[in-house]
């Protein structure tokens, strides 16, 4: 039925969040302010308790406020909050809206979006279409495979379809839902469809037909296309930490940095509302892969800059009497007004830095004593830390001299790695400073995982042995953003590295001596303290809310982009030679479910599933249950 409005258009809206922390984030009473403006009453539902401070920001709404268990996710949340209202009343109401968290905004007010579609001839409605699938990939559909649908994170319902019978029958007798996946087959794959089939009509706002041949899942994969051009007024926050295969198995990758460049560039909508909920609730190497949050940096050019100044400082701590001119070649690319500070650890190499040093005689240049124990991290924490708090930004480096390495070139390349990426030339130092600048959330800048010599197997183990003492440290000290052994951090390996001094204030609040440090000399390359703190610097800066991100000079990009092509080459080829390239996809996806088997089933498993896909592209889904009894019979 299409809306009567010559008189005011009554809703209700029943909104729905799960947040393990009971914490209302700031974009949830960004996207009310202009939901209730279409609104007659709010039913606000949290799977768990809310917090104190959520309930107050939820008070200029004056919702009703159902806490729940933690059962039945968004499914029966919705479900116990109609039957609350009651079939009766809610049918009162021209339209129900059942909205979630999942969504962000509005960049368009939700106003556009009612009135458009007031005047279709529908009984229920929403914003945005899925596409379906061939096959049922979660195996909880009744159909067996995925109908086309209409995306259940915003959905509305008009009074006639209330009243009747087929729609409170689905409600009263929805089986209990469990898991993601039977949230999709129990509810959001198969309500459309169920509906239609029995002569109600439906449609959404945003039109992707157009797109459905490029992909099942338009507002994923193309949030920007929709925000900007089709009038969507929300889009998804799993765009920015979403599964990273699911991008660029169709694509480069750019979904959601498109999506934040447009939000950026073209709107008001203030970024911080991302930033703080991802920040608090995402893996801070989802963020980084889906934002590619890597800055390639000239070192030959500056770049034009018209902020005001940073107060900045280099720090260096310099144990190897060796090394004291290479440091000096790296510093000189500091800018003018920079501070620079050196540790060392006795008097004799402290007078051969001061004599080295004074080849920079316009230069703020301090030397301080410090103990042999703990080395780069200790000076760091302990030896610098009085100094620390008076700049925005800082550069911490060290001699690195990787002496089990033979030969010492291996060793020397980790140096080169790091110094030319941290301290490239004076263009590229004040590049990064503009960067820091133009970028207030970021919090670290350091160079990308190596992936040269002994480090090629690095990129995806930079834990090592050291997630167990990192995460029971990192938890100590307070930090309760998301840390898993199965997703790597944004760490600076080596430990030379550029951050705000407010990102890393927890650690410098920290009472450190020089006997939390392991006594000099050890022989142990990893797993001490020191290992510890190098992986925990980004956790604690995320907590503080700030981002982690790679820095490369654009020289050295040129050497990166050359080894992972080559690492990648290695690979492909030595999955050619086992399993075949034909089943690189089906191996690699096994590999990241940890379910790792010989090669022969794995090569089996894959022609098996490539089989099923074939049969239902040609014969449909009752013809692949067709074949596969006949299949099993034959067995």
């Amino acid at each position: 039925m299409k809306l009567d409005r010559t008189n005011p258009i009554r809703r209700i809206a029943i909104y729905f969040l799960y947040d393990k922390d009971g914490i209302v984030d700031d974009y949830i009473p960004f996207l009310l302010r202009d939901l209730v403006k279409n609104l007659e009453k709010l039913i606000f539902v949290s799977n768990g308790p809310l917090s104190a401070e959520s309930k107050a920001k939820l008070a200029e709404f004056h919702p009703v406020i159902l806490e729940r268990e933690n059962k039945g996710l968004d499914v029966w949340a919705y479900k116990e909050a109609m039957l609350s209202v009651g079939w009766k009343k809610l049918a009162e109401y021209d339209e129900v809206v059942l909205l979630n968290y999942t969504l962000m905004g509005p960049v368009h007010p939700f106003k556009e979006a009612f009135d458009g579609m007031a005047e279709r001839n529908v009984h229920f409605w929403g914003l945005s279409r899925h596409y379906g699938l061939p096959f049922d990939p979660w195996k909880t559909c009744k159909y067996g495979f995925v109908p086309m649908h209409i995306q259940s994170s915003f959905m509305v319902f008009r009074s006639d379809f209330i009243q009747s019978k087929a729609f409170q029958h689905y409600w009263e007798t929805i089986p209990m839902v469990r898991t993601y996946e039977e949230s999709i087959g129990y509810h959001e794959a198969i309500f459309t469809e169920d509906f239609t089939r029995m002569g109600f009509k439906s449609d959404v706002y945003v039109n992707t037909d157009d797109l459905k041949e490029y992909h099942e899942y338009p507002l994923m994969l193309y949030p920007r296309e929709l925000v900007e051009k089709r009038g969507c007024p929300v889009f998804k926050r799993k765009v920015f930490y979403n599964i990273y295969n699911e991008y660029i198995e169709v694509s480069p990758g750019q979904a959601a940095r498109d999506l934040y460049q447009f939000l950026d560039q073209k709107t008001d909508y203030d970024l911080n509302l991302i930033w703080d909920v991802l920040l608090r609730t995402a893996h801070m190497s989802d963020i980084k892969e889906r934002l590619q949050l890597n800055y390639i940096l000239p070192d030959q050019v500056r770049l034009p800059d018209d902020k005001p100044d940073l107060k900045a400082a280099l720090f260096l701590h310099i144990f190897y009497p060796d090394q004291i001119d290479y440091c000096l070649r790296y510093a000189k690319n500091t800018p003018d007004n920079m501070d620079i500070f050196i540790s060392t650890d006795d008097a004799e190499k402290k007078e051969a830095i001061e004599r080295v040093f004074a080849a920079l005689p316009d230069r703020n240049v301090k030397v301080v004593m410090i103990e042999n124990r703990g080395r780069d991290v200790s000076a760091l924490l302990v030896g610098f830390k009085p100094y620390i708090m008076d700049y925005d930004v800082v550069c911490t480096a060290h001699d690195k001299k990787t002496n089990y390495f033979k030969p010492f070139l291996i060793g020397e390349s980790f140096a080169y790695h790091c110094f030319e990426n941290v301290l490239g030339s004076k263009e590229y130092v004040q590049n990064i400073l503009k960067t820091f600048k133009d970028n207030p959330r970021l919090g670290l800048l350091t160079p990308p995982t190596p992936n040269f010599g002994p480090w090629s197997s690095l990129p995806g183990n930079e834990w090592l042995i050291n997630y167990d003492a990192t995460e029971q440290y990192a938890r100590e000290l307070g930090i309760t953003v998301p840390m898993s052994n199965a997703v790597p951090p944004i760490a600076p390996l080596g430990t030379i590295f550029w951050f705000r001094t407010k990102a890393l204030s927890l650690l410098f609040e920290q009472n450190y001596s020089y006997g939390d440090f392991p006594v000099e000399p050890t022989r142990v390359t990893d797993g001490t303290i020191m290992h510890s703190i190098e992986r925990v610097y980004p956790f604690a800066a995320q907590q503080a809310g700030y981002y982690s991100a790679w820095v490369m000079t654009t020289s050295y990009s040129q050497l990166d982009i050359t080894n992972y092509h080559k690492i990648t080459k290695d690979y492909n080829t030595a999955f050619a030679g086992r399993v075949g390239f034909e089943n690189r996809e089906y191996y690699l996806s096994l590999i990241n479910q940890g379910n790792v088997t010989n090669p022969e089933k794995l090569t089996k498993n894959a022609v098996k599933t490539r089989a099923k896909k074939l049969i239902l592209k040609i014969a449909g889904p009752r013809g692949l249950n067709r074949v596969s009894r006949i299949w099993r019979k034959i067995k």
